[in-house]
C-alpha cells in the first residue's frame, strides 16, 4: 500500500470538538501570539491543526497547532469569520507517538519550557521508552535527557542509567 500523508485528508472540524492535548510544552510570548492572530487574520489558516481523533468520544485531540486553535477560541472575529471550523488533519498513533509528534514539530519551529519538557521525558520514561528511544524521536542527546530528568528529581528515571566508573573514592591515609 503506498504511503499518502495526512495532510493530504484536510477536514473541517467545528472547535467545540477540539481539545489540547495534556503534555505540550511549548510555549509562545505574547508578541509572538500578536504576530501569530495578525497572520491568521491576513492570511488565514494556511495550515491545517494536527489532531488525532477519539472515534468514541467524537473528540478531536492537538497534536500540533495548539497556538492557531487558541487564535480562534481568542478572537472572535477569526471565528465568525471562519464559522468555526478549524483545518484539521488526523493522525493516527499511539500516545507516545503523539507526543514525539508534538515534540518534533515544536522543537523544529521554537523553544519549550523546561519544566514541561522535563515531565514529558518523565511521562516518556513511565510508559516504557529508553533513553535511545527518546533521543531518536525527540531529536535530544543523551545529556540534554539526562539534564531533563534531574530536574523532575525522580530517583525511579535513573535506575537504568549505567554511570561511568571513572571516579572511585580513595582512602585517605590516617594521620
Amino acid at each position: 500500500m503506498e504511503y499518502k500523508s495526512p495532510v493530504y485528508n484536510i477536514i473541517s472540524v467545528p472547535i467545540e470538538k477540539i481539545q489540547p492535548n495534556t503534555y505540550n510544552p511549548n510555549a509562545v510570548a505574547p508578541p509572538e501570539m500578536k504576530l501569530l492572530y495578525e497572520s491568521i487574520k491576513e492570511d488565514g489558516y494556511t495550515m491545517p491543526i494536527v489532531c488525532y481523533f477519539y472515534k468514541d468520544k467524537d473528540q478531536y485531540i492537538i497534536v500540533d497547532g495548539f497556538h492557531r486553535y487558541r487564535i480562534m477560541l481568542e478572537h472572535k472575529d477569526i471565528y465568525e469569520r471562519e464559522k468555526g471550523m478549524l483545518p484539521v488533519s488526523v493522525i493516527n498513533k499511539t500516545i507516545d507517538q503523539r507526543m514525539a509528534s508534538t515534540i518534533r514539530h515544536n522543537r523544529a519551529r521554537g523553544s519549550h519550557d523546561v519544566d514541561l519538557m522535563s515531565n514529558i521525558v518523565k511521562e516518556l520514561h513511565e510508559l516504557g521508552r529508553s533513553d535511545s528511544w527518546i533521543s531518536k524521536h525527540l531529536g535530544m542527546d543523551k545529556d540534554e535527557i539526562l539534564r531533563l530528568k534531574q530536574i523532575t528529581g525522580l530517583a525511579e528515571l535513573f535506575k537504568d542509567v549505567d554511570f561511568g566508573k571513572s571516579w572511585r573514592p580513595v582512602k585517605e591515609p590516617k594521620q
